[in-house]
């Protein structure tokens, strides 16, 4: 019998439909995020990881909650504290008094999609357990190798105004993720909504119901895979990660990951908009989210109050784009 998961890749087009159907059910819970959740879906899309990362009460939580609801993906949630331990979030080995032996007990990660609210509240060694989940898909536990589910996503938050009582995330971890995305305070009119919402449901919480499913998001992922990039855009995107590593500013700067993470967020948004090909449009839309967090400034840029988010924008306006783009 044929699964949805042997059916083969979706075509972009279809594609296109789902994802944004998957945007409207979202956009039912969540409220003038419209801009990062398309993002956080371009970069599921393109099999990443996403890290939420802007103050508190913003809908942060909400809108990794209705985003694995919409993909029909099961959903696993972590409180990140100072005492969580790295079993709290993988599992362990638990004796069993009737074989006489140890038995595997999964943690939370083994998931569709993990939530970690407030990941730069836990230790390095519970994040280093879960940098291993992100790098490779798969998590040891006593010497033995324990493969996770596919689809499998990592959505985190991290409150950058507080420094008491957390871990600053280190520097091959924020490589791991796809996209850093801020969420920022909603303008008045999406507030009054919020509000409106609120009071018009009677009730705390917002229903979010199922798109698609686990199966259909791997084909949907499988056909993000035919979308077209030409050399011209690919040699803008290296260009661009290059530029940061060049910048005065700039310790170090974005890895040849950052540079993939450019082309396959690209990809992702392109499809989103029904396009099989990438413009250097798409590059720039989603260069901030994805090269931001992978830069390191020196220590005088950052006594200068200066943000990762301006040197990439400043690179956007100095590298030069691609004189010819495809068209279709």
């Amino acid at each position: 019998m044929t699964t949805a998961a042997d059916a083969g890749p979706l075509t972009v087009r279809e594609v296109a439909v789902r994802g944004q159907a998957v945007l409207d059910e979202v956009a039912t819970a969540v409220v003038g995020m419209a801009g990062p959740v398309r993002l956080a879906l371009a970069a599921v899309l393109a099999g990443g990881h996403v890290l939420f990362e802007d103050v508190p009460g913003l809908g942060k939580t909400l809108a990794a909650r209705s985003l694995a609801t919409a993909l029909g993906l099961d959903f696993s949630r972590i409180q990140c504290t100072p005492d969580l331990l790295p079993s709290d979030v993988t599992g362990s080995s638990v004796y069993d008094p009737a074989t006489s032996a140890f038995t595997f007990r999964p943690g939370p990660v083994f998931t569709g999609l993990l939530l970690a609210d407030e990941i730069n509240r836990t230790a390095p060694k519970t994040q280093s357990a879960l940098l291993e989940a992100m790098a490779e898909r798969q998590v040891s536990v006593d010497g033995t190798t324990h493969a996770l589910p596919a689809p499998f996503h990592v959505v985190a938050t991290s409150n950058p105004v507080e420094y008491e009582g957390t871990y600053p995330l280190p520097e091959a971890q924020l490589d791991r993720f796809m996209v850093r995305l801020a969420v920022g305070y909603p303008d008045r009119a999406a507030e009054v909504d919020v509000l409106a919402r609120r009071l018009g449901r009677r009730q705390e919480g917002a229903t979010v119901r199922r798109v698609v499913d686990a199966a259909t998001l791997l084909r949907m992922q499988a056909g993000v895979e035919d979308v077209a990039v030409d050399d011209d855009v690919l040699a803008y995107c290296v260009d661009l990660a290059a530029a940061t590593r060049a910048h005065r500013a700039v310790e170090v700067g974005a890895s040849p990951r950052g540079s993939q993470a450019l082309v396959l967020v690209a990809r992702g948004l392109a499809v989103l908009d029904g396009r099989a090909y990438v413009t250097p449009e798409d590059v720039k839309a989603v260069a901030v989210a994805a090269l931001a967090h992978r830069l390191s400034l020196t220590p005088q840029a950052w006594a200068a109050g200066l943000a990762p988010q301006s040197v990439v924008e400043e690179v956007l306006t100095q590298v030069p784009g691609p004189t010819t783009a495809r068209r279709g």
